[in-house]
């Protein structure tokens, strides 16, 4: 195992995330994992919803790292990778089936840009199916206040790393979420200061 690329914060939240996720994805089909990063997550949840097909994606410079858990944790309902760029077309015609009734996204808005985070939720008002089931994952700001100091702390690192990233406020994540014809059912809390949101698509 040592030779795979390694979240230790993945690890921490596999299992918490997990047990919002499998109750949210119940009655899935296919979901769709945006940015799955070392693949940790994929291989954990993948296994706890064999029915369902957990489907990878990332940029193509985290492809080998994602194939090499696949590799090591197969399941019969795990996919290896597609390259998506959320502002670029995403590979629709790539996809096992041709319905999309999950998204999955964890620590991944706040490394976005704003514009890129607009553009990610333009691709889910367009592929993600009604009545389709929308689960991020990450911390976030409420009222434009921070929820911790750690939140502060993490924001000011991510600036520094690129001004481009941080962390986002709900009400603008809602917004942009209902625009594209999606509703909060719930936020749930998580462990060290971080949110899962679940939307639902109720309309076009």
């Amino acid at each position: 195992m040592s030779s795979l690329p390694y979240s230790q914060s993945c690890e921490n939240n596999k299992a918490a995330i997990a047990a919002v996720i499998e109750q949210c994805f119940s009655q899935a089909s296919q979901v769709l994992e945006v940015g799955s990063g070392t693949g940790q997550h994929a291989v954990h949840f993948a296994k706890l919803m064999p029915h369902l097909i957990w489907q990878t994606s990332d940029q193509s410079i985290y492809h080998d790292g994602i194939n090499a858990w696949l590799l090591a944790e197969p399941s019969i309902n795990l996919r290896p990778p597609l390259t998506l760029d959320v502002t670029q077309a995403w590979p629709i015609s790539q996809l096992e089936k041709p319905v999309i009734d999950g998204i999955f996204t964890a620590n991944t808005l706040h490394i976005m840009s704003k514009a890129m985070v607009e553009e990610f939720f333009k691709g889910i008002g367009e592929h993600l199916a009604l009545h389709g089931q929308l689960c991020i994952y990450g911390p976030f700001n409420y009222n434009g206040q921070y929820t911790s100091d750690s939140n502060r702390n993490f924001d000011l690192w991510l600036y520094e790393q690129n001004n481009q990233s941080a962390i986002r406020d709900i009400e603008w994540i809602i917004e942009l979420a209902n625009k594209q014809g999606m509703e909060l059912i719930t936020d749930h809390p998580m462990p060290a200061n971080n949110r899962l949101l679940h939307f639902e698509k109720l309309s076009k």
